[in-house]
């Protein structure tokens, strides 16, 4: 009974909004506007509309396929792992997998019909994805200068891979990079590359005397904090990424049959804004790091 009196209710709001916004465009088209007090009834008349037509989804719905239960919050520190032929495996492995292959296949595409044969006027595609290479490129030159064209592609490659795995989550996935273990293995990559451009740069010699530089007191000190980046930058991703994953799941649990359009576009946050924001920082630390090591 209560759903079908929310049902009416969810009508009338719509209907009121609805009449109430065309009474205000008549006004406007006329041009008899009164100024603030009618831009203040418009936005008035467009908040019923919205509240009525999404109490009438939800209520509709609920009367369709019936309540959803709360399925409450659970949340695990560790993945679930599947067994494939015989071998426990994590999800976040087949889910990087899936996020490798399919940036495999989109690279073949590209290289088999953008830059088949590369024109010298090029098109809207070729121009985008120069665009996005000529930036990741001028980007990583100017965070740590005299890297060569290896490290830009490093970089572009991490960025894409992040990026792609965010997105799984689209998919109700956990996202590879809200896996201790996976923030870890990039951040470890970053602590390889520090040390190897830092060897290439000055030698080993050279790299052991920069650690105790302005004085041998501070060596110890250098080498601890040179251990932690992997460890602070895979704690600083994990947990920016876990974040957003169980917020919307709060969002979901919270919500329940009400879960319409609200938690989309929350997700339009967490989903594509945060991970575009935390590859960034990530990139950017790792550039600033790499940079100081050859310094």
């Amino acid at each position: 009974m209560l759903n079908w009196i929310l049902l009416c209710v969810s009508v009338a709001f719509f209907t009121t909004g609805y009449l109430w916004r065309r009474s205000i465009g008549a006004k406007i088209n006329s041009g008899s506007v009164t100024g603030k007090q009618d831009k203040l009834c418009k936005l008035f008349a467009v908040s019923f509309i919205v509240i009525g037509g999404f109490l009438f989804l939800t209520r509709l719905l609920e009367l369709i396929f019936g309540r959803q239960e709360n399925p409450g919050l659970e949340f695990s520190m560790w993945p679930e792992r599947v067994s494939i032929l015989g071998f426990s495996i994590s999800k976040t492995v087949i889910l990087t997998w899936i996020a490798m292959a399919f940036l495999i296949v989109a690279a073949l595409i590209i290289r088999l019909t953008v830059f088949r044969n590369p024109k010298e006027n090029p098109g809207r595609a070729q121009n985008v994805i120069e665009l996005i290479v000529e930036s990741v490129c001028k980007y990583t030159n100017s965070q740590a200068h005299g890297t060569g064209e290896f490290l830009c592609s490093y970089i572009l490659s991490v960025a894409a891979l992040m990026l792609t795995s965010a997105f799984l989550e689209l998919f109700r996935l956990r996202p590879p990079t809200a896996d201790i273990t996976m923030t870890f293995a990039l951040a470890f990559m970053t602590f390889i590359f520090i040390n190897a451009y830092g060897i290439k740069k000055k030698g080993v010699t050279g790299r052991i005397k920069s650690l105790a530089s302005p004085t041998p007191v501070v060596f110890l000190f250098r080498v601890i904090s040179d251990f932690a980046i992997p460890v602070s930058m895979a704690c600083r991703l994990f947990g920016n990424m876990l974040g957003g994953m169980i917020v919307i799941d709060m969002l979901y649990m919270a919500l329940g049959s009400n879960a319409i359009g609200i938690p989309g576009v929350v997700g339009l946050y967490f989903n594509a804004f945060h991970p575009i924001m935390q590859t960034f920082i990530f990139v950017t630390l790792t550039l600033t790091f790499i940079n100081e090591a050859i310094e």
